[in-house]
């Protein structure tokens, strides 16, 4: 958290989006940690199949707009997939999508895409959307199916940071996965000799965290905000430390 002030100010960001999936150790993310992230300067946080691990998000999620669950979860499912905002003096939306490849049953991510799109009031032009899938080509093709329409599409879910960071043809940014803010040691997180473990036996026990090696995965969006359009996608992956 104490890094959050600095690249912000490094990288003169003016709306910092975290995907919080796997903040509490792993598992979702607790109402005190959800205050501690937007009191260190994250102005919304998205996530997608861990985020009811945790039961005390259910109260949460439905008083605090600023953190989403998949836009494509049942209507009935507590929270919001959408965040409508205004940052210095220019509307933005934020979307979180949760993919089927490889996932749990939910709704086409695809058609509620194009639902949240088409709802958006004419005058918010920067769109962000956080794809939560497992399949590289489900991420893809919902750059694909977006371009033109969002500024940018992100992929989250595989804890490992691809390097295909684009500006597609219709003008949004895109990244297959955003990667892991976390330990780099192990094993997406994990510790490696426990997860050896789960691979080579059906008796072992349950992963611990990896420790170590902790680095910033992130992506840095410039985006014109008369148009929507991106400008540029940088790819950041940066030593906790430095």
């Amino acid at each position: 958290m104490e890094r959050i002030q600095d690249l912000r100010e490094q990288y003169r960001i003016d709306l910092s989006v975290l995907n919080a999936e796997n903040v509490a150790g792993g598992f979702s993310i607790t109402p005190p940690l959800a205050e501690q992230l937007f009191a260190a300067g994250i102005d919304v946080m998205t996530s997608g199949n861990h985020i009811f691990d945790k039961r005390e998000v259910v109260e949460y999620i439905q008083r605090q707009p600023r953190l989403l669950r998949p836009a494509n979860y049942p209507p009935n499912t507590p929270g919001k997939g959408l965040w409508l905002g205004e940052v210095r003096g220019v509307r933005v939306a934020v979307m979180n999508l949760i993919g089927r490849v490889f996932m749990g049953a939910t709704d086409d991510p695809f058609r509620v895409a194009n639902e949240l799109v088409n709802s958006l009031p004419a005058d918010v032009r920067v769109r962000i959307v956080d794809m939560h899938c497992e399949a590289t080509s489900e991420k893809i093709a919902m750059g694909r199916f977006l371009d033109g329409r969002v500024s940018s599409v992100t992929g989250t879910h595989t804890h490992v940071q691809t390097a295909d960071e684009q500006i597609l043809s219709g003008g949004t940014a895109y990244l297959t996965d955003l990667g892991m803010t976390g330990s780099h040691a192990g094993v997406i997180g994990m510790k490696t000799e426990d997860v050896l473990a789960r691979f080579t036996s059906v008796t072992a026990r349950r992963a611990e965290h990896s420790t170590g090696g902790v680095r910033i995965n992130a992506a840095v969006v410039d985006i014109d905000e008369t148009t929507g359009r991106a400008r540029s996608i940088t790819r950041l992956s940066l030593p906790h430390e430095s």
